[in-house]
């Protein structure tokens, strides 16, 4: 597999194409091997990896931190590094294709109510044959150590390869952690907005738009109090890793 890790700001992110994670994921669901999962790291992420300590130890424990997002390819060519985008959405998709003659089986936790079942419908739709375990929508709010282990049961007794986590960022990030050593799957993956993307509950930005990196334009149109202080945070990281990164390589002692 060729993959090369690089940091930015110190925190790791994969040069690797989806070629090299779906067949890193086959390997791992042949051989059932529990407790992998992969960070989706965009530069909100980033940003609260540098302040949450727990959220710093997720990303560099995944066994990929994809890069999602033009900030961080633009804040990763400061330091030095080329990025690739290799973003949830895209991901899922990939994987849903790739594993269709591979007999993969997913499991949708998150979402809105019925945004889950919407989503698993309309990939099914999308590539006949998709194998979808189950799906799970939680309440919003937090949920007793009983429902706890009643969630992980009927995940594991699905039998899921993967199980794709749509709560938010962070809150997705912290359940996948909190669940590593309760859920019994090859991969559990965050991918936020993606449920809402495959659901048609959200539009996603056309081909072309997201091909020039101008998602984060099209959805803070879209969801404008959502999204400002979202982007916020991630200008903040980029700007400041930016600095930071062409600092280090003009001057190498202040690094």
């Amino acid at each position: 597999m060729r993959r090369k890790n690089v940091e930015v700001s110190g925190i790791p992110v994969a040069c690797c194409s989806f070629d090299d994670v779906l067949l890193d994921m086959d390997r791992i669901i042949s051989d059932r091997t529990c407790g992998n999962y992969i960070s989706i790291t965009n530069t909100e992420s980033m940003y609260h990896a540098l302040r949450i300590p727990e959220h710093l130890r997720y990303i560099k424990g995944a066994r990929f931190s994809l890069c999602d997002g033009i900030g961080s390819v633009i804040a990763g060519l400061a330091w030095g590094h080329r990025i690739p985008r290799r973003n949830g959405p895209i991901l899922m998709l990939k994987a849903c294709q790739y594993g269709l003659g591979r007999g993969w089986r997913h499991f949708f936790y998150g979402g809105k109510e019925g945004v889950a079942d919407l989503m698993a419908k309309k990939l099914t739709e999308k590539f006949p044959g998709l194998i979808t375990a189950g799906t799970y929508c939680p309440p919003f709010r937090s949920l007793s150590p009983e429902e706890e282990e009643e969630v992980a049961r009927i995940i594991n007794d699905s039998n899921p390869d993967i199980v794709w986590v749509g709560l938010g960022l962070l809150k997705q990030e912290q359940w996948v952690a909190d669940h590593l050593d309760k859920v019994q799957a090859p991969w559990m993956v965050g991918v936020g907005a993606a449920f809402d993307y495959h659901a048609g509950t959200v539009k996603w930005a056309p081909g072309w738009i997201q091909a020039i990196g101008m998602e984060w334009l099209y959805r803070t149109i879209l969801q404008p109090r959502l999204r400002i202080r979202r982007y916020y945070w991630s200008y903040i990281f980029m700007f400041q890793s930016i600095w930071q990164g062409l600092i280090g390589r003009i001057r190498p002692g202040r690094m």
